[in-house]
C-alpha cells in the first residue's frame, strides 16, 4: 500500500509514518522542511518538500496513495485561521478527487460537531462537512480530546505565579485528555485496516480528569504539591495569550474553544459517544511534564 501522511515530522505524524513503514508500506511524509524530515527519510519514508497552502504541490504529492491521512497544520502567522484551514482543507479535498483517492483519515477533533463556536476546531468542521459532499471517498474522522501535551502551556504559569489554569476547568466537570501516541495508534489502525465505508467519526480519549485533579497531578510531578487550578475570566485568558505574543485573532479562538469546553459544549458528543480509553493516562503523561519543566 502507498500511503501519503501530512503533518511532517509532528507529535502524531512520525510515530504513525514508523508504523506503517514497519509494517512495510511505501509512505510519502508531506512537510515543510526537508531537515526535520530527514529521520523519517532514513527509516525508508519519502519526503514531500511544500506548502499545503500550494494545492498544485499537494496535489503532485497525493498522486498514486492508495490512503492519505489529513491534517491541517497550525499556523499562527495566519491572520484569519479559520480561512486557512478552509485554503488547506479545499487542497486536500481537490487533490484526494483528482488523484482519485478513495480512503482518508482526517484529523479532526472534539468539538467538530458544534461547525460553531469551538474556537480553531470550527475548520475542522468545515473540512468534515467538505469531505462529506464526494460520495465517492471513505472517510473516517478522528476526533481527539484535549491533547495531554498542550500541559506544557502550563509551565511559564507555574515558574511565574505557581498556578495552574484556563478559562475553563473549574468544576466538577471533567476534562477529556489524550496522548498524541495514541492518536497516531488510532490512525494507523484505521489506515492499515481500511475497513470504513462511507463517513465515521472516531472518538479518542486517554483520561478524563478535572482541573482540581489535573493541578495535584503535574504539582506533584514536579515536587511542589498545592499548586491549584485557576480558572481565568475571558477576558483574562484573552489578554494573557496576548501578552504571550499570541496573534489577537488567534488568542480570540482559543479563548472562544474554552468557553465552549467551560459550557460542556465541547465535550457533549463525546459523552454520548465515549469510547474505550486509550493506554496512556496523566500519570503516565505528568513523568514527561516533569523533565519538561526541569528542562
Amino acid at each position: 500500500m502507498k500511503y501519503v501522511i501530512t503533518g511532517g515530522a509532528g507529535h502524531i505524524s512520525t510515530p504513525l509514518t514508523e508504523k506503517l513503514l514497519s509494517e512495510g508500506h511505501h509512505v510519502t511524509v508531506i512537510g515543510r522542511s526537508a531537515e526535520k524530515l530527514q529521520p523519517l527519510v532514513n527509516k525508508g519514508a519519502k519526503a514531500a518538500v511544500g506548502f499545503v497552502e500550494d494545492a498544485a504541490f499537494v496535489a503532485m504529492a497525493f498522486a498514486g496513495a492508495d490512503a492519505v491521512y489529513a491534517m491541517i497544520p497550525p499556523s499562527f502567522a495566519a491572520d484569519n485561521f479559520r480561512h486557512y484551514q478552509n485554503t488547506v482543507a479545499r487542497n486536500y479535498v481537490d487533490a484526494i478527487v483528482s488523484n482519485s483517492i478513495k480512503n482518508v483519515v482526517v484529523l479532526s477533533s472534539i468539538g467538530a460537531h458544534m461547525g460553531n463556536g469551538a474556537g480553531p476546531v470550527d475548520g475542522l468542521a468545515d473540512f468534515e462537512d467538505l469531505l462529506k459532499k464526494h460520495n465517492s471517498i471513505n472517510a473516517k474522522f478522528l476526533r481527539p480530546s484535549y491533547f495531554m501535551y498542550n500541559l506544557f502551556n502550563m509551565i511559564p504559569l507555574v515558574k511565574g505565579m505557581n498556578i495552574v489554569g484556563s478559562n475553563f476547568g473549574g468544576t466538577d466537570d471533567k476534562l477529556v485528555l489524550v496522548h498524541t501516541n495514541d492518536i497516531a495508534a488510532a490512525a494507523a489502525e484505521e489506515l492499515l485496516a481500511l475497513k470504513f465505508t462511507g463517513f465515521s467519526v472516531r472518538y479518542i480519549a486517554g483520561d478524563e480528569k478535572t482541573g482540581a485533579e489535573i493541578a495535584i497531578a503535574l504539582s506533584e510531578a514536579i515536587g511542589k504539591p498545592g499548586i491549584p487550578w485557576v480558572v481565568f475570566s475571558d477576558e483574562q485568558s484573552l489578554e494573557g495569550m496576548k501578552q504571550a505574543g499570541v496573534k489577537e485573532s488567534m488568542a480570540e479562538a482559543y479563548t472562544t474553544m474554552g468557553r465552549a469546553i467551560r459550557e460542556g459544549k465541547m465535550q457533549e458528543d463525546y459523552w454520548k459517544n465515549r469510547p474505550v480509553l486509550g493506554k496512556i493516562k496523566l500519570d503516565d503523561f505528568v513523568k514527561e511534564f516533569a523533565a519538561a519543566f526541569k528542562a
